[in-house]
């Protein structure tokens, strides 16, 4: 059972927070509720002034109901089939001792983060910004374990389906593909047993979850028990119609209108944040502040961060912390001064390996994914 309450920030001026009670469930800390069949916890952007997300604060997002609550390790099995010559049942220990660990560090981030920020609104949950988290993941390498199943000539397409299963036969069960050279080509897509050094939480997808670096959280499957190699595209529910984008490079449609043509969601593009002092805080002119927070792509790594606290007309280099790998959040700071009594507005915006950043205006399209628009925060100077 979660235990509730109402917060004093949960009155604030971010229509998406405003009235959300805190909710405490097994294995968490104090997480923003948006919906609780299935659970659905948002977590708190204070925990984003460090590049590690702990895992008592680790967002949840699940899609039906009921989930699983507790798994036995003596009877669970991860099992692997379909187009393959060996099916395999994997116990907790052979996936430990079968395969060698591999670990990464990696931002896992619901398609739907900041969906409560579109304009005009979209349907979906209407998540703030804190649908999203770093961890370090260690596991088994999925194409190791595809390879001791011995993949077929003619495999197409790798599905995956976890212990969470719908109530009833109308609601489609939550089942996700890669293509098989997706998988095959990336050792940073990892079945994983541990979460920042300790086995995932149970509602992180206890006791094995998929990893897939760069790609947002709908291809993380938790709570995994199922591994099938098909030889045809997997084009049920949760990846036709559900989680696409319009096909054209942004992504974006113009606001109200529907695209000619959609692409399953994938890689993550750029987003950077201003956690610390957090918003609303009040500042005093003339007294210098350490401005912090983090910064992330979709996996070619962060180049730099910058301020602005003239509405971009000028920028700034911040200082970032130390890089953690491509696929994870980089932390940054900077010093400044509030110059003057009033209101300030501090925007952030980061720049990746290959020059990809945030735009001044928030794209849009019907799902309402994949922002990554300038952030700014405010604060009353006295």
């Amino acid at each position: 059972m979660a235990s509730r309450h109402v917060p004093a920030w949960a009155q604030s001026s971010d229509p998406n927070l405003a009235g959300r009670p805190l909710v405490r469930y097994p294995q968490k800390t104090d997480l923003i509720l948006l919906t609780s069949r299935p659970p659905q916890l948002e977590t708190p952007m204070k925990w984003f002034e460090r590049a590690i997300t702990p895992n008592e604060a680790f967002f949840v997002r699940y899609h039906v109901f009921p989930i699983p609550t507790q798994v036995d390790l003596a009877t669970w099995r991860l099992r692997v089939g379909g187009h393959v010559d060996r099916p395999l049942e994997l116990s907790m220990d052979e996936l430990k001792t079968r395969f060698p660990a591999a670990a990464v560090t990696a931002v896992n981030q619901c398609s739907g983060n900041s969906r409560g920020r579109f304009s005009p609104r979209v349907l979906g949950g209407q998540w703030g910004d804190g649908a999203m988290g770093n961890a370090e993941w260690v596991g088994c390498r999925l194409k190791d374990v595809l390879a001791a199943a011995g993949v077929r000539q003619g495999a197409v397409e790798v599905t995956f389906d976890g212990l969470d299963k719908p109530a009833f036969p109308s609601v489609p069960d939550l089942v996700k593909s890669l293509a098989l050279a997706r998988v095959l080509d990336d050792p940073n897509v990892i079945v994983a047993y541990q979460m920042n050094g300790a086995p995932l939480p149970m509602l992180n997808g206890f006791p094995a979850r998929l990893v897939v670096p760069g790609w947002y959280a709908t291809y993380w499957v938790k709570n995994l028990s199922d591994i099938t190699v098909a030889d045809k595209p997997f084009e049920r529910f949760w990846m036709k119609p559900a989680y696409r984008i319009p096909d054209n490079p942004c992504g974006c449609v113009e606001p109200g209108t529907a695209p000619k043509a959609t692409v399953p969601i994938h890689r993550m593009n750029v987003r950077s944040f201003l956690v610390s002092p957090e918003p609303g805080a009040r500042l005093a002119a003339g007294r210098p502040v350490t401005l912090k927070g983090i910064a992330f792509d979709g996996g070619y790594g962060i180049r730099e961060v910058e301020v602005s606290d003239d509405g971009g007309s000028t920028w700034r280099r911040v200082s970032l912390g130390r890089d953690l790998g491509p696929y994870a959040f980089r932390e940054w700071s900077a010093a400044w001064t509030p110059p003057r009594a009033g209101a300030a507005r501090v925007m952030v915006r980061a720049f990746n390996r290959i020059g990809e950043s945030q735009g001044t205006e928030p794209l849009w399209n019907p799902a309402g994914y994949l922002r990554n628009v300038i952030e700014s925060v405010e604060y009353p100077v006295g």
